[in-house]
């Protein structure tokens, strides 16, 4: 039952809403696997057992995720929430009660663990063959890029997923002037050629 203080460092550092959400992973993983080994890994906290890796927890400003190494192997295809792939096997998390039962999770755990134990390798990740289209950029956010040149073209350069972080943020806003403040910080962030989420990202 060793804990990593990184761990814990990261789970206090993480936004209030995810704190209870990645704890309670935490205690599953170890409820189902006591011979867990905990590290991190790109910069995320991640969960080994037999030489190999079990699964992984995340935090980000609006949502966490949870993830199996072995993916479809350990949770079927039908049951995975898959419209974005960087999410895991269970969606975007705002919640516990976003998340199945302890006792599946459980189960889904000690799956994983026998599939480590039996040397399984994990299934080859297939990226879609028709990837989502950019999304339509907001005027207000194409009137500020506009006046940027070198955020201009880094933008017009990145993926339609990159596009749509920043698109979907921006959207998102409740308040004016949040939304104001969000594209100006776009720009700013996309001119050093950032991504939406360059904070979590071990480049």
């Amino acid at each position: 039952m060793a804990r990593d203080p990184r761990i814990d460092a990261y789970i206090a550092n993480s936004p209030e809403f995810a704190q209870p959400i990645l704890s309670h992973l935490r205690e599953v993983v170890h409820a189902a696997c006591p011979d867990v080994e905990e590290t991190m890994k790109w910069s995320r906290p991640s969960f080994t057992y037999a030489g190999g890796i079990l699964c992984g927890i995340s935090a980000f400003k609006q949502h966490c995720a949870f993830g199996f190494w072995k993916g479809s192997l350990v949770v079927p295809a039908e049951t995975a929430e898959v419209e974005d792939p960087g999410m895991g096997q269970f969606g975007r998390i705002t919640q516990v009660s976003d998340l199945p039962s302890k006792k599946l999770l459980i189960g889904y755990v000690k799956t994983a663990m026998k599939l480590n134990e039996e040397g399984i390798t994990a299934p080859e990740r297939i990226r879609p063959t028709t990837p989502k289209p950019a999304p339509e950029t907001p005027d207000d956010l194409l009137a500020a890029l506009k006046k940027n040149k070198q955020a201009k073209a880094t933008f017009d350069d990145f993926s339609p997923s990159c596009k749509r972080e920043y698109v979907d943020w921006i959207t998102e806003a409740k308040r004016e002037e949040t939304r104001q403040r969000r594209v100006a910080q776009a720009v700013e962030w996309i001119a050093e050629g950032k991504q939406r989420n360059w904070k979590y990202q071990n480049c």
